[in-house]
């Protein structure tokens, strides 16, 4: 996947786990690109230790492992700020 192809899937992912965890107005489209992409690893990663496949290009496969990981990041950033919306 090109850079473009990370920053897509990214906002997308980031967006839509935040909205998953209500954090959506506090986020802006940074935020998202950021946390998408540092989720599509988180998922990726976790997916990759049970014996599953993580990000396999830009499909709705890949998509999905990100928002998986970026509701993870997202629950564990809130847990730590004490600003838990789930």
């Amino acid at each position: 996947m090109g850079i473009i192809s990370w920053i897509i899937i990214g906002a997308l992912a980031g967006w839509l786990a935040s909205i998953i965890t209500g954090n959506n107005k506090n986020m802006g489209a940074g935020k998202n690109i950021l946390v998408g992409i540092v989720g599509a690893f988180i998922g990726g990663f976790l997916l990759n230790l049970v014996g599953g496949i993580g990000i396999t290009g830009f499909n709705l496969w890949s998509l999905f492992v990100s928002v998986i990981g970026s509701v993870i990041l997202l629950v564990i950033i809130n847990a730590l700020t004490n600003k838990s919306k789930i």
